[in-house]
């Protein structure tokens, strides 16, 4: 009996550790999240552009039959922002983001920021990319960067979308300027680098915060962190100060790009507690062909704000047929 006892127990155990393994086998994939898309579509990479490296997100198939997209950042962000757009343009056709002059991981340049050399840096990189025909998109500096972009190689550019700034230089622009946040645009050189330093989090937050319609619903808390890593390292602060000290060069390069108003598709989105129907305006100021939405009850920062409405239209409209 004891024999039979302990070659029954033996024959439970294995049994029982065959059904472990079983179970182990079975449930082991889940263990593991899988990839997401975006994660499995978007690689990191950089060139350098007249000697400045410019690192860039690149996802989506090369394709001779469809246009490429390049997306562009505004500023107290990086090419980070796009990724949940990306993964929805990439399923059809190549999406580039790049990180601006001066912020994320692209180079820091002493000079060269303003918007109409900045495009030529993009330009540049598009062109590395055999990207010789391209849609274009940027929200904030992002936008004065691709409008700079289209009015320079305008026969490169099929369509642009503009997502809530200004344009300097075009129309009543000035009016930006009386704002009560118009402070910042006038924030750089020495003091205010040394003001900000080791307080960058603070600073930026001024921006995430006073600039949505609710602070609740602006910049997620991970995406802040990442950001502000990115902007306090390599004198990041320096560099992107440059973006608003350029703003006067910009008005007058942007007023001379006016007088020769675009014809290319342009899409203008904009919160309705931000740029609201100023960019609008703007835009058909340069552009003979501008559907604006203003996107209701949102705030400066659209993609965080309102995901669905933004990311929607911005896929409709970039991956849109030829006209």
């Amino acid at each position: 009996m004891l024999g039979f006892e302990k070659s029954r127990r033996q024959l439970v155990q294995r049994a029982g550790a065959l059904a472990f393994l079983s179970a182990a086998q079975l449930t082991a994939p889940l263990a593991f999240s899988a990839p997401t898309r975006s994660d499995t579509r978007i690689a990191t990479r950089g060139a350098k552009v007249d000697g400045v490296r410019l690192s860039f997100l690149d996802a989506g198939p090369r394709t001779d039959d469809l246009t490429p997209v390049i997306l562009l950042h505004g500023y107290t962000q990086t090419s980070h922002m796009w990724r949940p757009l990306m993964s929805r343009i990439a399923a059809t056709r190549r999406v580039i983001a790049v990180d601006l002059p001066g912020a994320g991981d692209s180079d820091r340049p002493d000079t060269g920021y303003d918007k109409k050399s900045m495009a030529r840096l993009i330009h540049g990189l598009a062109l590395q990319l055999d990207m010789h025909r391209v849609r274009i998109a940027g929200h904030d500096i992002g936008l004065m960067v691709a409008y700079a972009y289209a009015s320079q190689y305008v026969q490169e550019v099929e369509s642009i979308a503009l997502l809530d700034a200004f344009l300097p230089g075009v129309g009543d622009w000035t009016k930006v300027w009386l704002l009560r946040d118009k402070w910042h645009f006038n924030f750089y050189g020495e003091t205010p680098e040394r003001l900000v330093r080791g307080r960058e989090r603070i600073y930026l937050e001024h921006f995430w915060n006073d600039f949505a319609a609710d602070p609740k619903r602006s910049v997620p808390e991970p995406d802040r962190r990442l950001y502000a890593k990115k902007y306090s390292s390599r004198e990041g602060m320096r560099a992107t100060f440059g973006y608003f000290k350029t703003f006067e060069q910009d008005a007058v390069d942007f007023a001379e790009f006016a007088r020769t108003p675009l014809q290319q598709s342009m899409l203008v989105l904009t919160g309705e507690r931000a740029s609201g129907q100023f960019l609008i305006e703007q835009a058909r100021l340069v552009d003979t062909n501008v559907k604006g939405i203003i996107v209701p009850g949102a705030g400066h920062w659209l993609m965080e704000e309102a995901p669905t409405q933004t990311i929607g239209a911005l896929v409709d409209f970039l991956t849109a047929p030829v006209a």
